[in-house]
């Protein structure tokens, strides 16, 4: 049995914003569910009060709070 890839079907998008501000990154797959893994850099991210992880269907999001300059 051949498994289906997951592709983006709308891929992240650069945000600029104020620091101290949060911001929302989102993407959408082509399957819904499919596991995300968000990464800084080759370091995966881990849920916490500043990285906020969500997904419904085929949206993912990426919440950051508190951005800084080292979250670009």
């Amino acid at each position: 049995v051949l498994a289906v890839p997951v592709l983006f079907k709308q891929a992240l998008e650069n945000t600029e914003l104020e620091e101290g501000k949060s911001v929302s990154l989102r993407c959408e797959l082509t399957k819904a569910d499919a596991t995300v893994v968000w990464k800084k850099g080759e370091a995966p991210l881990q849920a916490s009060a500043k990285y906020e992880m969500k997904q419904k269907g085929t949206v993912a999001e990426l919440v950051i709070h508190n951005a800084e300059p080292e979250d670009a």
